[in-house]
């Protein structure tokens, strides 16, 4: 058994839970690892496709393959179901009593039980809704016999469920591995945080240092979805300068070691190592983080790209020193976010004398718009609702910055341009 041991709060401890070692005489019979049903989990199935009542799980699983000629499994692969999907789907044939054959010549999505009401159940208690999705499939290869899909084919189905089991088990082990590599960091992090009374950086490094992580948790909880992300990478414009300006100044990079903060994906870390960067240190603290260090070994760079989650105000570089750092730290109006806090502490603490921060130069512009249909759409529109006055909605409306796109010939003023030098400022 492998025990970990979690500081908490202001030295309380909390026990991790215990991991087998795979050792456990109890735990594993003959058929090592082979997950087994027992009475216990055993109960009265209804068919999906008829009034016949199974006595389990696995026998339902059966039943539908040798008398509806349907194996939910295969659909479940076939169009590549995650555990909602597999959810809606068994809710949809159950609300709508179709036949197996609206299975069978299902193409691909959008699905039929695409809707949320599909996640409401139709019978209560259904077992095939308590069902781990990852389990069923495991159910279906070792609790049931197996059924050839075709007259000669049974060989070759076999093969295929074997190398399908095989290609599971090597993703549960790299999992699992990822994870004790997870717990063993979390509990170092927690001991470090117990036992070092000086969990400041030396020096005055601003405000942002200060900031409590819970602070800072609904930023980095928006940046945890791929939405953004995606936004972000489609927006040419900006993420082909970044990659033309790393590949296009081979010389700037080559050799260097490169600090991304807020790395997102790591799409800024990959452009830096194939523009010649010897080692790229990745930091973000959201949970994208985890995706980055999968599309890292996708593009097998693990070997230059070094991930670390957390703020960079929290975490300690495998470093001293960068020649380098990088970040897409700009929003709207340029400093929404306050993310340039976030560079110009790594700066002060990390860059080696030399050492250049890109973007380094940026400006921001002022002017005075005149907009009267804006006006109208926004502001006016508030006087008359459907026949009502809501004018006191302007009151909300007015102080609200919103981010549009406006006409040239809208602007009535001469911009007014704010320069930022992020090597000095």
């Amino acid at each position: 058994m492998a025990q970990y041991t979690c500081s908490i709060g202001d030295g309380a401890t909390e026990e991790m839970p215990e991991l087998s070692d795979g050792d456990d005489d109890e735990d594993v019979d003959g058929d090592e690892g082979q997950w087994q049903w027992t009475e216990e989990d055993s109960q009265s199935v209804s068919c999906l496709f008829c009034d016949r009542m199974l006595s389990s799980v696995p026998a339902t699983l059966q039943h539908c393959i040798t008398e509806h000629q349907i194996s939910l499994v295969d659909v479940m692969r076939k169009h590549r179901l995650d555990d909602y999907g597999y959810l809606k789907m068994i809710n949809f044939i159950r609300s709508t009593k179709c036949d197996a054959s609206c299975l069978t010549g299902l193409l691909d999505a959008p699905f039929p039980w695409e809707s949320e009401d599909f996640l409401r159940p139709v019978l209560q208690d259904d077992p095939l809704l308590q069902t781990d999705p990852d389990e069923l499939c495991g159910t279906e290869m070792s609790s049931v016999p197996l059924c050839p899909l075709s007259g000669d084919g049974s060989h070759n189905a076999l093969l295929q469920r074997a190398q399908a089991a095989e290609i599971r088990a090597r993703h549960s082990e790299e999992a699992l591995s990822r994870a004790m590599d997870d717990l063993h960091k979390l509990k170092l992090l927690a001991q470090g945080l117990v036992l070092n009374t000086e969990t400041r950086k030396p020096g005055n490094l601003g405000t942002v240092a200060e900031l409590r992580e819970d602070e800072d948790e609904a930023y980095f909880s928006s940046y945890g979805h791929y939405g953004i992300h995606e936004e972000m990478l489609k927006d040419k414009v900006r993420t082909e300068r970044y990659r033309d300006f790393m590949y296009h100044n081979h010389e700037v990079f080559k050799d260097k070691v490169v600090l991304d903060v807020g790395c997102g994906t790591g799409i800024l870390s990959m452009f830096a190592a194939r523009a010649g960067a010897k080692m790229v240190i990745a930091v973000d603290q959201s949970e994208i983080i985890y995706q980055a260090m999968d599309i890292v070994r996708s593009n097998q760079l693990e070997d230059k790209i070094t991930l670390i989650k957390g703020r960079i105000e929290d975490i300690n570089l495998p470093v001293e020193k960068v020649d380098i750092i990088i970040s897409e730290w700009m929003g709207y109006f340029l400093l929404f976010e306050s993310m340039l806090d976030s560079v110009l502490y790594a700066r002060d603490l990390y860059l080696a004398d030399g050492g250049s921060v890109y973007p380094d130069l940026c400006n921001i512009s002022l002017a005075a718009v005149g907009d009267a249909q804006k006006h109208q759409d926004h502001i006016a529109f508030w006087d008359d609702v459907y026949g009502f006055n809501m004018a006191c909605m302007k009151k909300a409306v007015v102080p609200e910055a919103v981010v549009e796109v406006v006409k040239a010939e809208t602007l009535i003023s001469e911009p007014a341009v704010i320069q930022v030098n992020v090597h000095i400022c």
